[in-house]
């Protein structure tokens, strides 16, 4: 999720709440924006609802008008609560309430294609595949939880899309340089904006000269609209960046319908309040959406399952038990371990890999030795000149040649190319490139720790070339070792397939689970790095409106799109089988056979905890063969195996809830995936699949044990007919460690000869010790 905005960044918002351009009433000083959960809601009726929120409100406040002043949010479909702006004293009383389940305080959270497509498998130009199998998701309603959208870019327009389905409940909402009957179309048939929240607790002015932001559903940031195209983009040929990676863009699901939620706003790099999360879940729900994707979250430490401070495990609970897939991004806090976010289980998590795409820009020194580095230099090709690395005198002669603090003058650099040295970060190239043009410089080398995350300058004429510390340091070794070093940079080339592979992206966050290490977070991951798709003319590094975004941001809306297919295809299915279905049939090998790696220090075979079932196949997951399904007794089992309080639980259900006696085993849930951090000895549990193949299938279990384990299956066979669709089976894994150690990884496979159904294993033995 990142800091600054650019062409590949990790761009990071927080949940704010603000509001539809109405006067703000000024309160007192102390008031602060309260989310006041009631749980599920008590009457069909949203007017009513709404009614008793304020009467609850005006009980407190003491008159309705100051009630109407102080109300933010109303949540009145989805659940039941609202957001107001409240001082301690009246916190404490409203708390008091009957039927009030918490009363907490807003917070923030982060936000967080030519190729990567046919990299999926969903040509456009094959005519059997899941894409064309499901109509390119024609019908499904995709709800994107962002920045707004820049309604003009070509990517959404509903050339050749019939009428906008006639369940859909919502509309788009005007504003700021938004007109809805203008600006919606049938391929954007709803666009809200969600900013009381936001603005209540942020006491500067939201639209500054440093930050350009329009009261509306319009896109300033741009982030919001590479998502959405992403996602459901219509075909648009011809596009590149900067004459790179030229191809048609399109999203996942080009012919699926998009409904808008402008909950981020564009304030030091984009911001969004849980406050206005919550409400626009309340409402995505009530307008009939099919499949949300968001691509932001909440840093570490995170909240509860059931803490309303995250929104998005909340709101997300209440649409997935309408039959709402919700889809979040994990996090760009990789390769650090416990770093992935939006960890509920009801949540499809995705991480971010690269693809088979690289934009390989040569580099060759006076000694004729060609390197590789990476950029997105369109320029002319820069001859032989000379090339220099700032040093400095005294006790560290380094200090100078550090990017982000880069220390050179017009004479030292005026008609040369720089190398520097980073650990790097957006700013540090940014900050390098300025300084060497300025000073008349023609190029920069940039040495920075290896992964696949590039910053290219916004001057694509200015070759800003990306190498590792390998690399730079050999190339600083030949300035240190030659008379007169020289070098010549030459233009960017799009390499595509071999040798390119793809690999989980280094920023990518990675599990354990941090809340619940025994649920497998992130469940699958997709293309995240490098992808071009639409978004703001005002962003600054856009070309032609279209630009080159790299995140777990990214990755999100692919998986988004793919649900929309397997939508189309299956439309009775839950979003757990949707899950279940992407986890099971993943990649975890290129398509030529190569493993998949995780970038890092060091670079290492991908796990379950860099990229859950591994990379999204949708085409697998169009005919998985047997599903894992949950439903919300599931989930009620999760939340009582994590010990919350069943008061809690109930009003967050709906339902009345008390949890058993004897605390139901997480490990029994019946997830794709099986995680035990803790095994001591030997332990069993259960999981239970439904056959959606053919009625009549035999399926065999292929065990792959971690090391160090021994791994049984009962039964190890399973005979679907007509009147058996689903089968529940154990597993007892033993360990003959006697140590504690790390996680060891395997598999369970069913397979009956054309399907294999493959759930990750992993295992961490820990040996109790008595002090």
């Amino acid at each position: 999720m990142g800091e600054a905005r650019t062409i590949c960044a990790l761009v990071s918002l927080l949940f704010l709440v603000y509001g539809h351009g109405s006067m703000m009433t000024k309160v007192e000083a102390t008031s602060k924006v309260h989310i006041v959960y009631l749980g599920e809601k008590q009457d069909d009726d949203p007017i009513l609802t709404t009614n008793s929120h304020h009467d609850m409100l005006a009980s407190v406040v003491e008159s309705k008008e100051m009630a109407s002043e102080l109300m933010v949010h109303s949540y009145k479909h989805g659940f039941s609560g609202f957001a107001a702006k409240l001082t301690e004293s009246q916190v404490q009383k409203v708390a008091q309430l009957p039927g009030v389940v918490r009363v907490i305080p807003n917070s923030f959270h982060k936000l967080q294609t030519t190729r990567s497509w046919d990299f999926l498998g969903l040509s456009s130009h094959s005519r059997v595949n899941a894409l064309h199998n499901s109509s390119m998701g024609d019908g499904v309603i995709i709800g994107v939880f962002d920045t707004g959208i820049w309604p003009e870019s070509k990517s959404f327009s509903d050339e050749g899309l019939g009428p906008i389905p006639s369940r859909w409940k919502g509309f788009c909402e005007s504003g700021k340089r938004f007109k809805p009957r203008i600006h919606c179309n049938r391929k954007i048939i709803g666009a809200r904006w969600f900013v009381d929240g936001f603005v209540a607790d942020y006491d500067q002015p939201l639209n500054t000269s440093a930050n350009q932001e329009f009261l509306s559903p319009r896109d300033a940031n741009g982030h919001g609209t590479h998502t959405a195209s992403t996602a459901a983009g219509g075909f648009v040929e011809n596009v590149s960046y900067k004459g790179l990676g030229l191809g048609t863009v399109r999203g996942g699901a080009p012919r699926a319908r998009l409904a808008i939620y402008k909950v981020c706003w564009n304030v030091l790099g984009g911001w969004c309040s849980a406050a206005d999360v919550l409400k626009a879940f309340d409402e995505a729900i009530h307008d009939g959406v099919d499949v949300l994707s968001l691509s932001l979250g909440y840093p570490p430490p995170l909240f509860s399952d059931t803490d309303e401070r995250d929104g998005i495990a909340i709101g997300s609970f209440h649409a997935v038990t309408k039959g709402i897939t919700v889809v979040c991004s994990a996090g760009n806090g990789g390769p650090s371990s416990q770093t992935v976010l939006n960890t509920s289980p009801w949540i499809l998590n995705v991480a971010a890999s690269t693809i088979d795409r690289a934009f390989l820009t040569p580099i060759t020194l006076g000694n004729n030795k060609t390197f590789l580095g990476e950029a997105t230099f369109a320029g002319k090709e820069i001859g032989f000149r000379s090339l220099i690395y700032p040093e400095a005198k005294g006790l560290d002669p380094n200090s100078a040649g550090v990017c982000q603090s880069l220390s050179v003058n017009p004479s030292m650099v005026s008609g040369k190319v720089v190398l520097c040295f980073t650990s790097m970060t957006l700013s540090a190239v940014i900050s390098a490139a300025e300084v060497v043009k300025e000073a008349g410089g023609v190029g920069l080398i940039v040495a920075k720790n290896p992964s696949n995350n590039f910053y290219p300058c916004a001057d694509d004429a200015f070759p800003c070339i990306e190498v590792d510390y390998e690399i730079g340091t050999r190339i600083l070794y030949y300035i240190r070792s030659a008379r007169f070093p020289i070098v010549k940079l030459s233009a960017s080339k799009t390499i595509v397939g071999k040798p390119v592979s793809a690999k989980v992206a280094f920023f990518s966050s990675r599990g354990p689970n941090p809340k619940a290490p025994a649920i497998l977070k992130p469940d699958i991951a997709a293309p995240g790095v490098s992808i071009l798709a639409a978004t703001s003319p005002l962003d600054r590094f856009q070309d032609d409106g279209y630009v080159m975004y790299s995140g777990t941001s990214m990755s999100a809306p692919h998986v988004a799109g793919i649900v929309a297919l397997l939508k189309t295809i299956h439309p009775d299915w839950s979003p757990a089988a949707f899950r279940s279905a992407l986890v099971t049939t993943a990649w975890r090998n290129h398509p030529s056979g190569f493993p998949i790696f995780a970038e890092g220090s060091p670079r290492k075979l991908a796990n379950p905890f860099d990229f859950g079932g591994g990379i999204a196949n949708p085409n697998g997951a169009a005919d998985p063969g047997l599903v894992y399904d949950m439903g919300t007794a599931d989930y009620i089992n999760y939340l009582c195996a994590m010990d919350y309080n069943s008061t809690a639980i109930s009003s967050l259900t709906g339902q009345s809830t008390v949890c058993p006696g004897e605390e139901p085993s997480i490990l029994n849930i019946n997830l794709p995936s099986i995680t035990i951090p803790n095994l001591r000895n030997s332990t069993t549990l259960t999981r239970t699949v439904t056959n959606v193949g053919a009625s009549t299938s035999i399926y065999r279990a292929v065990i792959e044990p971690p090391f160090g384990t021994s791994v049984s299956v009962k039964p190890n066979v399973l005979v679907f007919n007509r009147k058996t669709k689903k089968l529940t089976f154990s597993v007892t894994v033993t360990t003959a460690h006697q140590v504690n150690t790390g996680y060891f990884f395997g598999s369970i496979t069913w397979t009956d000869g054309v399907h294999s159904v493959r759930s990750p294993l992993s295992v961490r033995t820990e040996i109790l010790q008595t002090l």
